[in-house]
Order: C-alpha cells, then sequence, then structure tokens
C-alpha cells in the first residue's frame, strides 16, 4: 500500500508582523517563569496567572509537539486550575502571535509545535507521535499558484508512518 501525504496550506500571514524572531527566543534567561512572562509581553499577550501556568507547561521544557487533551492533563497533573475550553482558547491566541504553529494531522486531531521554525513532521500512526523533520530534508514540487490577492503564508508537509510487519 502506498503511504499516503497530507499537504496542508495555512493562512498565517495575517499575523507575520507579529510574529516573534527566534533570536528573541535566544534571548531568554534560562528561568521560565520569566521568560514566560516576557515572551508574553513581546507578543502582546497580557501574563495573567492561567497563560503564564500553560506557558510554563508549554515552554518548559524545549521543543514539543502536544494537543489541547495532552496540556489539559498536564495542567491538571500540576494543579493549575483551568478548563479544557481554556486550554483550547489559549493554544489558539499562542498560535495566532506566533509562539505556537498549529499542525493539523488529521480532521480530528491537531498538535501545537512549539518549534515555530519553517520544518515537516512524520507522524507515526498508531502511536500518535510527531518528529520534526528539517525542511531542507523535504523538497516540494510545483507549489500552485494562489488566487489573486492572496499569496502563499507557509507549506506543511507531515508524511505518516506505520510500523513494518514483522
Amino acid at each position: 500500500m502506498t503511504p499516503s501525504r497530507t499537504i496542508v496550506f495555512t493562512k498565517a500571514a495575517e499575523h507575520a508582523e507579529r510574529v516573534p524572531n527566534t533570536s528573541a527566543r535566544s534571548a531568554l534567561t534560562g528561568c521560565p517563569w520569566r521568560d514566560v512572562k516576557a515572551m508574553l509581553r513581546d507578543v502582546g499577550l497580557r501574563p495573567t496567572r492561567q497563560r503564564m501556568a500553560l506557558g510554563w507547561i508549554l515552554f518548559g521544557n524545549g521543543d514539543r509537539h502536544i494537543t489541547a487533551e495532552m496540556l489539559y492533563e498536564e495542567a491538571t497533573k500540576a494543579k493549575v486550575p483551568v478548563s479544557l475550553a481554556t486550554v483550547y482558547n489559549t493554544l489558539h491566541q499562542f498560535t495566532d502571535v506566533g509562539l505556537l504553529r498549529q499542525v493539523a494531522v488529521d480532521g480530528s486531531k491537531t498538535y501545537f509545535d512549539t518549534n515555530v521554525s519553517q520544518h515537516h513532521h512524520f507522524f507515526v500512526e498508531g502511536e500518535n507521535d510527531l518528529l520534526d523533520i528539517p525542511d531542507t530534508d523535504v523538497v516540494v514540487g510545483r507549489t500552485p499558484i494562489p488566487p489573486e490577492g492572496y499569496e502563499v503564508a507557509r507549506i506543511d508537509v507531515v508524511v505518516r508512518l506505520r510500523r513494518k510487519a514483522r
């Protein structure tokens, strides 16, 4: 059977002027709480207790891929009083300002990536795991010409994997 390939075109260009640059992240102090507060302020978000707590969980352990349900579970274990709706709202706010990148794996599963640099993903079916693919490792053939008045903001390639049968 031929492996499937999903290419997703996203609409992130409208927020491009507010996207934090990678040098801003490299200037972080190493204190996760202070860094999260600075990240939020740099993109114009008020550092509320819930945003701070969720940001600390998200960004305190390096680059990762996480669903809203996974973040909610981690927040609950950390005794952060937050609803699943607030987790969804916060993830979308962080995505809108460029702190996160949304990766749609299929119609029912969306991951949020703390690595906002240009790269692609392997999705391991059955394990629900995302792995980064460097941008230089994927060659996209002919990019379609967008309709008048639009431009391609980003091309996301998700390569679906499954373990070989033994």
